[in-house]
């Protein structure tokens, strides 16, 4: 969605704000790149061109789990740590406020989140950057940034600037630690971890704790600008899953570690961090003055095709909040090139004004040469505006829209690649992540019923069976695992 909209407005205006791997009350952290990509749309939410490069939002797009979580209150204002080439900064002050921001001292740099010192050389790798960084000081002079490969530990090419998000969203404050200490005079069963939080030693999980560590949490919706409109795509999936998540929250605080340690009993209410539901986001957004709309392909108007009919939903409108928008999804060939060739000179005998989006430069290009030996108009467009598209011809141009729409009010029609061929591009590669070394793995042929078996997520279950399961025509193999109620 967030490349969908970076085709139709400045793709630096659209963000992606993802959410945890893990649940509110699970002794896990989330890893320190996706805290970075978090604090750094919040901090362009909230002050908005303080971040190198990057200036004001106008959409952020979030899974339903960052809206439904609440996170700690203030963390669009936590500062990022800045260096610039040229600058006057002080190696120690900036040695501390790494640690500040809970980021790793070690002796050599190959993760996200981890900082290393040798001599006048501050190496870091920031969570919301692809390559490392080294700064190299002369005096209390920033005098060369640098990029640096993690294989070999070579600098390569130069960067003007660092800017170093904050790794965890639980800082340990001064304020932080003087509440743990307190805690943990009051609850012995969790003084393991909340002794080490005083001492400010970062601790696996830590973050499960913030209700009672912090003056208060918000969502994700407080943080946008007043006049904003929250946008519920497919709402009947997110209601779905919304449910899900929040059954799934409450398990883990009914049954977490916390109240193990308690006797059944959880010693500190962490209730705060808990998901809230959908309806309850919706009424406080929408008492808030902030607009709150759904989108659905289901339409009101009973003479209109619809899942419901038995037919196809290619032509169904959208309908917003109880309004059918004048726009239906464009048809779907599925390689039929000679029909949507008629569906295309009829447009344009109708002049409506007709745009064609392909993914590559090259099959623009031959797009253009397809349509001209079928005796249609076509002009390939680099750039394009809205005054550019014209009627009686087609407009070839690049960009990563999935699929295409008829806007019967506007008289224009976008078509896509994928929407004639019926083939669905690659996913692309992302190439953020690092790649990671697995040891000791398993072959799920090997498992017996009863095995033990732990989840990325869901953490340890008892595997049941492999079975196999057909899925839109492709038959897969799926492991089955039983977790405790």
């Amino acid at each position: 969605l967030a490349d969908a909209l970076g085709c139709l407005i400045d793709a630096g205006q659209v963000a992606v704000f993802p959410s945890w791997e893990t649940l509110p009350h699970e002794r896990l952290s989330p890893r320190s790149d996706t805290v970075g990509r978090r604090l750094a749309v919040l901090r362009r939410l909230v002050h908005p061109g303080t971040t190198p490069d990057a200036g004001a939002l106008e959409v952020v797009v979030a899974p339903i789990r960052s809206v439904l979580q609440p996170q700690v209150r203030g963390l669009a204002d936590l500062e990022p740590v800045e260096l610039g080439r040229g600058e006057e900064a002080e190696l120690d002050d900036v040695v501390r406020r790494l640690a500040d921001a809970a980021y790793t001292r070690v002796d050599l740099v190959t993760k996200r989140g981890e900082f290393a010192v040798r001599g006048g050389i501050i190496d870091v790798f920031p969570p919301t950057e692809d390559h490392p960084l080294r700064v190299e000081f002369f005096g209390d002079e920033v005098d060369e940034i640098r990029h640096f490969s993690v294989a070999d530990q070579r600098s390569t090419d130069p960067v003007e600037h660092v800017w170093a998000p904050p790794c965890r969203e639980l800082l340990l404050t001064d304020d932080v630690r003087a509440r743990a200490r307190e805690l943990a005079a009051a609850h012995p069963e969790l003084g393991e971890m909340l002794e080490k939080l005083a001492e400010g030693q970062a601790v696996e999980g830590m973050e499960s704790l913030a209700p009672a560590l912090v003056d208060g949490m918000e969502l994700l919706v407080d943080l946008l600008p007043q006049d904003a409109t929250v946008l519920v795509c497919d709402p009947e999936r997110v209601r779905t899953r919304a449910h899900d998540l929040v059954a799934t929250s409450d398990e883990f605080l009914a049954a977490s570690w916390a109240a193990a340690a308690g006797g059944g009993k959880a010693p500190v209410d962490l209730g705060a961090a808990a998901f809230w539901s959908l309806a309850d986001v919706r009424q406080h957004t929408l008492g808030s003055g902030r607009a709150w709309w759904s989108t659905s392909p289901f339409m009101l108007d009973d003479d209109r095709p619809t899942a419901e009919t038995g037919e196809t939903d290619d032509f169904a409108r959208i309908d917003v909040d109880g309004v059918n928008l004048p726009f239906v999804a464009t048809p779907s060939y599925r390689g039929e090139v000679e029909r949507s060739l008629v569906d295309l000179k009829g447009w344009l005998s109708d002049g409506t004004r007709v745009a064609l989006v392909t993914p590559g430069e090259g099959q623009a290009a031959r797009s253009v040469e397809v349509l001209g030996e079928h005796d249609i108009p076509a002009r390939f467009h680099p750039t394009v505006t809205v005054d550019d598209l014209t009627p009686h011809v087609v407009h070839v141009m690049c960009g990563d829209i999935a699929h295409g729409l008829v806007a019967e009010g506007i008289d224009l029609v976008v078509l896509t690649q994928d929407d004639i061929v019926g083939q669905t591009a690659a996913a692309p590669r992302d190439d953020r992540k690092m790649p990671s070394r697995r040891k000791k793995q398993i072959d799920p042929l090997e498992l017996t019923p009863g095995d033990y078996v732990v989840h990325e997520q869901h953490g340890v279950g008892k595997y049941v069976e492999m079975m196999q399961r057909t899925v839109q025509g492709a038959v897969r193999e799926y492991l089955v695992t039983e977790y405790a109620a």
